[in-house]
């Protein structure tokens, strides 16, 4: 059960996803007297993001040496196998394959190896035809990388077990409070939402899809814009489950920061296969029909948007055809797993909506933006692994949000 909003507090996270449930558990832990208060639009915790993706817990291959992601990813991912280990959470070490199908691929997959060790992977290496198969008996390629340390886990339990903590610690989560404005004030921050107001000596605004309104809102430059891509996945027939053993990767578009459409057996056992990546009318188009008249205009009136569609517009084409047609769909993922058939699948209903960053100039951003107004830190892209990153990414939102906390 939600809580009452509080009139003041010393730090007021907005947004209850997984990211901003660890930011306030690590802030609250950190200064046990401060006063942590969240605040969620939405009717429950990790509903957005956290509750919608697949459950794979990333290792670090595929993100730029020195980048946020490169060091925030493999660090949070130790970091999470831990943490699941000493709350009982299940969090299988499945491993995954990163496979090249075609020759082009391979010196993509060559650089894929090359920043997986630079980053300090555990256990990263290459194999050949003879290997994948031993690995993932139905996958075929000419190459492969091997994660051993990739996984999967509930991330929608793992972020239950940091809200059980924050509320232990004293925190306080409130739901159904969607934030409207923010006003700096007098060395605070008036936080107003939907059942009033909160005056907040520091505010961090983790709120995902909505998080360039919010920033915007506080002072910032509305660059980057958030543009939402929403990802369906196809589920395979429980007879036909035994195609997949852990996860089969393939090589990713080295010019976008979508991972590709890719084969994951999940917590539970299923076997999906996506996600898609098509840009939608609404920050939480979780359904494809779904259109928020204002979330489609701002997202078509940002300049970025139009040239990143006019510099990919080959791939936003494919994606539609993968989100309208069952065959397209399963032709993308037959590459890699060639003995897969369209009637091997079903439709899962299953989707998420990933909020992207981009830029004024066209580019999809692929690193975490977190960036600072007056007494506010703002994650401005926290896509995908931020799931993975969420304990060490709280570690450093926690650093720039903490001046002046007692």
């Amino acid at each position: 059960m939600s809580e009452p909003a509080p009139a003041g507090c010393d730090v007021c996270v907005v947004g209850a996803g997984i990211v901003g449930l660890a930011t306030a558990r690590e802030l609250q832990l950190r200064h046990p007297d401060a006063e942590v208060a969240v605040v969620e639009r939405g009717d429950r915790i990790a509903g957005h993001q956290t509750g919608h993706s697949s459950g794979v817990i990333h290792a670090g291959i595929y993100y730029a040496p020195g980048s946020l992601k490169a060091r925030l990813c493999v660090d949070g991912a130790r970091r999470l196998y831990a943490y699941c280990d000493e709350r009982g959470i299940p969090a299988r070490r499945s491993g995954k394959v990163v496979v090249a199908a075609e020759e082009r691929e391979v010196p993509r997959l060559d650089e894929l190896e090359r920043r997986g060790i630079e980053n300090g992977v555990p256990g990263l290496c290459r194999i050949g035809p003879a290997e994948l198969r031993e690995i993932e008996p139905h996958a075929s390629g000419l190459a492969a990388l091997h994660s051993p340390n990739t996984g999967v886990v509930d991330f929608g339990a793992v972020a239950a077990a940091m809200a059980a903590d924050l509320r232990e610690a004293g925190g306080t989560i409130v739901t159904g409070c969607g934030v409207t404005a923010l006003e700096p004030r007098a060395g605070r921050v008036a936080v107003a939402h939907a059942a009033g107001r909160i005056d907040a000596g520091r505010v961090v605004l983790c709120a995902g899809p909505w998080a360039d309104r919010l920033a915007v809102a506080a002072g910032a430059d509305p660059d980057p814009r958030i543009v939402p891509f929403r990802g369906a996945y196809l589920r395979l027939r429980p007879g036909r489950a035994d195609l997949v053993r852990s996860s089969i990767y393939p090589v990713p578009d080295p010019d976008l920061p979508f991972l590709g459409m890719h084969l994951t057996r999940t917590p539970s056992g299923e076997v999906l296969l996506g996600p898609t990546a098509l840009l939608v009318g609404a920050r939480d188009a979780y359904r494809l029909r779904r259109l928020v008249p204002r979330d489609l205009l701002e997202s078509l009136a940002w300049p970025g948007t139009r040239r990143m569609m006019r510099r990919h517009w080959r791939t936003g084409l494919a994606e539609l055809r993968h989100a309208t047609s069952v065959r397209s769909f399963v032709s993308a993922c037959s590459r890699y797993v060639p003995e897969l058939r369209p009637a091997d699948v079903e439709r899962s209903g299953y989707a998420g909506v990933r909020a992207q960053a981009i830029a004024r100039d066209g580019s999809l951003i692929d690193d975490f933006v977190i960036s600072q107004t007056e007494h506010a830190v703002h994650v401005r892209n926290a896509p995908s692994p931020a799931a993975t990153s969420s304990l060490a990414l709280a570690g450093l939102i926690a650093d720039r949000a903490e001046p002046g906390l007692s």
